[in-house]
């Protein structure tokens, strides 16, 4: 893989930033947008970029630094889906609290915000008390978000249940956006400074890049993931006005700003910041070494997101102003869909043959693999470019008496009796001891994380989770496999 990012001298600087404003007060509450762990929009369009990079940096403050985890009561209620694994939010937080217990964090709580005596939210607060973790309600702050007197008073912030927190760093993290983390800290940091506590807020946010221009490709792609939330990147005017130094930030954090200045004056009577920019600690534009390489790994972000949003809508997911805003950015860039290399090869494939097909980049080479009445698209693809990047001749890498017992339990159980991905590999797994050709082919799995496929139909099921759980960024043109 080409890197374009240097990931050590990240978590050098970025490190250091946040130990500079670590010192500024007695307890900082810092808002970490993103994921905390895994952050794979990073990885994917700053090539060097490790995903857990965040939480890495952390782990030398871990003496120091307890975590809250906040969700929206909303997204409960609606069972919001985190995309990258399938899971629901109030599923994220339970492995986002089980990952950081694993690696000796100390998590706090978890604050469920927006909060309106929902019988799923009750049920979920249940979950958590029952497995020992303690629970705090907000509910819609009175004021919010104009008077600033009733916000910043007993009546608003005062109303919510203070969290008793012991350590000098609070880690404020959600499963996604709009989940309370900035209400939270501002409520925790209202009752810090009514007990005399010196606290602060900050915010750790990777994405905008503010030293990057505003068109740069990194940003834009920034705008293609969050399009559902309709964020825009936009020249930060306060920054400007106060330092003559052009920032980008988006936005939600522009709008809201004069607001928040005045509540953070108001809880800890003193201006701190100037700008939104001046709130971040974000020093990844700092550690980007080859331009070239980053844009174009953003620029195949924004295509992937493109597809998506389109998937999406054809499954009723969103309307189409979502894709149709991910359009114009391409069009910006003057880049269309083929500016992924695997999607033609995929789309001529099925027009030749008339099977579902899908290509992947295998090394330098796109291998295609279609749709059999032994295997599906995906599990005839992922072989090929298994037995490409093994260098082994093309031949049947799958013993019969392995496959039979599969296939018979298969239709006896009346499934599809087509073999899935998942159940491919599993077979080659099997086959790998005592065939030595299999076990070569099993060993150049790990080639396959961060190549790109495409396919020529909407992937689903357990197709699907096995692409993800290979890393492959797969992308999918908007048809269901029996429109085909």
């Amino acid at each position: 893989m080409k890197v374009g990012f240097n990931n050590k001298k990240y978590v050098k600087i970025q490190s250091e930033k946040i130990k500079e404003r670590f010192k500024l007060f007695d307890k900082l509450y810092l808002e970490v947008g993103g994921k905390l762990f895994e952050d794979s929009h990073a990885s994917r369009i700053l090539p060097g970029f490790k995903s857990d990079v965040k939480i890495s940096m952390f782990k030398e403050l871990k003496d120091d630094l307890e975590i809250i985890f906040c969700i929206n009561a909303k997204d409960i209620e609606r069972n919001k889906i985190r995309g990258e694994y399938g899971i629901t939010y109030d599923q994220e937080i339970l492995r986002l609290i089980s990952k950081s217990k694993k690696m000796g964090f100390y998590v706090n709580s978890v604050v469920v915000t927006l909060y309106k005596n929902q019988p799923s939210v009750d049920k979920f607060i249940k979950k958590l008390n029952r497995n020992g973790i303690k629970t705090y309600v907000h509910t819609f702050t009175k004021g919010y978000p104009t008077d600033v007197d009733t916000i910043v008073s007993d009546e608003g912030y005062g109303a919510n249940p203070y969290i008793e927190t012991s350590k000098h760093l609070i880690l404020v993290n959600a499963p996604g956006p709009g989940s309370g983390k900035l209400a939270t800290c501002l409520s925790q940091i209202y009752h810090e400074n009514k007990r005399g506590v010196n606290s602060g807020y900050a915010k750790f946010e990777t994405f905008p890049v503010w030293n990057l221009p505003l068109k740069h490709p990194v940003n834009l792609a920034y705008e293609a993931a969050t399009v559902d939330l309709a964020d825009a990147n936009m020249i930060d005017p306060f920054h400007l006005e106060k330092y003559g130094k052009v920032a980008v930030n988006y936005n939600r954090d522009i709008e809201t700003f004069p607001i928040l200045k005045k509540i953070l004056n108001k809880v800890s009577n003193k201006d701190i910041y100037n700008s939104p920019t001046d709130m971040g600690v974000n020093m990844v534009g700092f550690c980007i070494t080859d331009n070239d390489i980053v844009e174009e790994a953003s620029k195949k972000e924004i295509v992937r997101r493109y597809y998506n949003e389109l998937n999406n809508y054809k499954i009723g997911l969103c309307d189409d102003d979502a894709y149709k805003k991910i359009k114009i950015l391409m069009n910006e860039l003057e880049i269309d869909e083929n500016y992924l290399d695997v999607v033609l090869p995929a789309l001529e494939k099925k027009k030749k043959d008339g099977e579902p097909t899908i290509a992947i980049k295998a090394g330098r080479k796109i291998v295609v693999g279609k749709q059999t009445s032994l295997m599906t698209a995906a599990g005839s693809a992922v072989l090929n470019a298994l037995k490409y990047l093994s260098k082994i001749p093309d031949i049947y890498l799958l013993s019969p008496t392995v496959l039979e017992p599969i296939l018979k339990l298969k239709k006896e159980m009346g499934k599809e009796e087509r073999l899935t991905l998942t159940e491919v590999l599993t077979a080659l797994s099997i086959s790998s001891v005592t065939n030595p050709t299999a076990a070569k082919a099993l060993a150049s799995i790990t080639k396959l994380r961060g190549v790109d496929a495409h396919s020529t139909y909407i992937v689903t099921g357990t197709d699907k989770k096995a692409f993800q759980d290979l890393k492959i960024n797969l992308t999918c043109e908007n048809e269901f496999i029996d429109e085909l």
